[in-house]
């Protein structure tokens, strides 16, 4: 039986997890593993830290070690992965929306896995022109040379605007290359910093692009294979709903819980557990990070103490 293969890269800077459709080459050390691809570092820190997976990266090695037995990584980039996941090479991959589409690649979408992670975010691939050029609009480039990365993605967006224009492939650099070297480009914008520093006007949002979890469709039906990437996406989705919430835990005299539960948040269902000391009961919830600052001192006002603050590695619903 083939192992899985976890791999983590980056889309336009993110992750992918993929498996090995096939048994593993003769050289690998083991029979059945899921393969984790991993590009940047982001995707395998996150990997380790928010879905409890160790890795190791060793000097140059293309091969992270990781504490799973049944997970192989191996770094690859996010441009290749819809493509080896379609043909089955892999089974399973994180990769950006863009690739997926740029590759025309046949494969399962499970997830979309946008997180409050670096490299997890949403990208813009968008058509800029130099400031103060005649090319305001896609029409403005019929006959024109537009440089970019994404050619696929790119000649699909002159085609709805029903316009021709020559269209070249760019190694990189290429917000530095209008107005000598190309007319307009399609390049990934996150802040827009780099369009500013080479006086870039954007034209169009081509596409909003975040990172998908994907799979070979006959590893899904696959009986070892499917649950296993069933488990690592319930995993990582665990991990993402909890990326932004922590656990608050306090005791409460009897008389003043329903002031202390009166200020958490609507949405959540505190736990209430009886302390050893009859008069006092212990209260822990789920909230929101990002209103701890604001909920501590008005829940010690309110006659809680004791009160700790937990980090929350995975919520599983």
């Amino acid at each position: 039986m083939g192992m899985p293969t976890v791999m983590v890269g980056r889309h336009a800077k993110t992750a992918a997890i993929l498996t090995q459709k096939h048994p593993a080459p003769q050289y690998s050390r083991k029979q059945s593993q899921l393969r984790c691809n991993g590009f940047c570092g982001g995707p395998l820190a996150i990997l380790e830290q928010r879905a409890r997976e160790r890795t190791r990266i060793s000097g140059r090695s293309y091969y992270p070690d990781i504490d799973d037995p049944e997970i192989q990584c191996i770094l690859i980039r996010p441009q290749e992965m819809a493509r080896y996941v379609e043909q089955g090479v892999l089974d399973c991959a994180i990769t950006g929306l863009d690739w997926i589409l740029e590759t025309g690649a046949e494969v399962a979408e499970l997830a979309d896995l946008k997180a409050p992670w670096p490299n997890y975010g949403t990208v813009r691939w968008v058509m800029a022109s130099k400031e103060g050029s005649p090319f305001d609009h896609v029409t403005d480039l019929q006959g024109r040379r537009i440089a970019t990365e994404a050619v696929g993605m790119t000649r699909r967006f002159l085609a709805r605007h029903g316009v021709s224009a020559e269209i070249e492939f760019s190694w990189g650099a290429t917000e530095v290359k209008p107005p000598l070297l190309a007319d307009a480009i399609v390049d990934v914008s996150e802040t827009g910093s780099s369009l500013r520093a080479n006086q870039l006007k954007v034209m169009h949002l081509v596409l909003e692009s975040t990172p998908r979890f994907i799979a070979h469709h006959a590893a899904l039906r696959h009986p070892w294979k499917g649950p296993k990437i069933d488990g690592v996406l319930m995993l990582l989705k665990g991990a993402i709903a909890a990326a932004t919430r922590v656990t608050l835990a306090m005791n409460v005299p009897r008389e003043r819980i329903e002031a202390v539960v009166a200020l958490l948040p609507a949405l959540s269902t505190p736990t209430l557990s009886t302390l050893v000391d009859e008069h006092w009961v212990d209260v822990s919830t789920v909230v929101e990070e990002r209103l701890v600052r604001t909920l501590i001192p008005l829940l010690y006002a309110a006659g809680a103490r004791g009160i700790i603050e937990m980090p929350i590695h995975k919520i599983i619903e």
